[in-house]
């Protein structure tokens, strides 16, 4: 998504808006609806985009009494084309990360005479002029920087995302976790702040049929057990540890009758930007049994999640941690870390394992891997976790929120 240079900086104007068919609003008693606004500008994309349509379609079903108008850029249209009528996408052609945002974002806003705003993530325009929510999904860019990051830039970043934070009427955290850094990184209140929890979507959960299993697995050559990673490729994500953990699980089953090929298949970001992840397989011996590919299409994704034996998952740090989650959904066994919010995500249903320990790592991959009975119990208990986690009550907590702070009398 690029911006448009044509748009005018400071338009006092909001463009057109899209009307979007469908069935008509359920009636809300004693009190108009509210107009929400909602940024839908990440919507195309992973993490954050997968949480804007989520809950975008969870508030069709539980939030029919209220109007909501959808800011995103234009070719996202046609992504929420099939809404009914209570809901409206007005084309906003500036980039969520755009520095000329912070100016011209509060023109359209003022147009739009909205009860609320919802930023359902940590981009926040400088200036905001009416009643607004965010959504602080983790502090990833605070707590582990770019290693390239200028220092000045990050500064700046930091400032308004404080800035953004600190003026919202509320701020939705997906997590214990991410409340507490907010608090004690940002200076954020406690009392602004509520926990909504993420949870698994629809379409990542959908049950494979077995013949788009095979067509998967003959077009990507599987052919051997192998253990999953899934997610971005960032320093936090601790990487190159769990190949070097791999490496350790790999030496000592090369005579196992059922793992001697194990292999490690890793799903995410272009390698060529991350040549630490390149050195610690070159390092570790394993270029024939490590296969990097990339983002994959959802449908093959499903299918990954589901025939790995171990879903593997070392982080450093997570604002929620969505992927362990998905492969539980699949019945996979799930390796962990036990600090920030995983933990509080997978609960009970995985190993959990030290993250900076590389021989932690490998042992929890042995215990997955080599105890049916400890496997099948992972695999019901993350069964189990999945169902703790629904968007529709997301989606009611949320409404909830919007309705404390669009039905306030008093002035901010």
């Amino acid at each position: 998504m690029s911006a448009a240079s044509s748009q005018r900086l400071g338009s006092p104007s909001p463009e057109p808006s899209i009307n979007l068919p469908g069935k008509p609003a359920g009636a809300q008693q004693g009190r108009r609806p509210l107009l929400i606004g909602i940024d839908v500008r990440r919507a195309g994309g992973f993490g954050v985009g997968t949480y804007i349509q989520n809950l975008v379609r969870a508030l069709e079903r539980v939030g029919a009494g209220e109007e909501y108008v959808l800011v995103g850029t234009p070719d996202l249209a046609p992504n929420f084309s099939s809404l009914p009528p209570n809901f409206r996408f007005v084309p906003y052609t500036r980039r969520f990360d755009s520095s000329r945002t912070h100016l011209s974002f509060q023109f359209l806003l003022r147009g739009l005479a909205l009860d609320l705003f919802h930023m359902p993530h940590r981009w926040v325009p400088y200036f905001m002029p009416c009643r607004y929510v965010a959504t602080l999904h983790d502090l990833n860019n605070i707590l582990y920087p770019p290693e390239d990051a200028s220092p000045r830039i990050e500064r700046v970043k930091r400032f308004f995302l404080t800035h953004g934070l600190r003026n919202a009427d509320r701020v939705i955290a997906v997590s214990e976790t991410t409340k507490v850094d907010a608090v004690t990184h940002l200076g954020l209140s406690p009392k602004k702040i509520v926990v909504i929890p993420d949870a698994v979507d629809q379409e990542v959960a959908t049950p494979v049929h077995e013949a788009e299993r095979q067509r998967t697995l003959a077009r990507y050559q599987i052919h051997d057990p192998f253990v999953l990673y899934a997610g971005r490729i960032q320093v936090h994500k601790n990487i190159p540890r769990l190949i070097e953990a791999f490496a350790v699980v790999k030496a000592e089953l090369e005579n196992h009758p059922k793992y001697h090929n194990l292999r490690l298949i890793i799903i995410g970001d272009d390698l060529n930007s991350f040549p630490a992840v390149r050195h610690s397989v070159l390092r570790s011996g394993i270029q024939q049994s490590v296969r990097f590919l990339g983002f994959v299409p959802l449908e093959t994704l499903r299918v990954f999640y589901d025939e790995a034996v171990a879903f593997l998952f070392p982080s450093l740090y997570e604002g929620f941690g969505l992927p362990p989650l998905e492969a539980m959904a699949h019945g996979t066994p799930v390796v962990t870390s036990n600090v920030s919010a995983l933990p509080e995500t997978v609960g009970d249903a995985a190993v959990l394992v030290n993250p900076e320990n590389v021989f932690d790592i490998a042992r929890g991959i042995r215990e997955v891997l080599l105890d049916d009975e400890f496997r099948e119990q992972l695999r019901q208990k993350g069964f189990q976790q999945v169902r703790r986690f629904s968007w529709d009550v997301t989606a009611q907590r949320v409404l909830e929120v919007y309705r404390e702070v669009g039905l306030r009398q008093s002035a901010r």
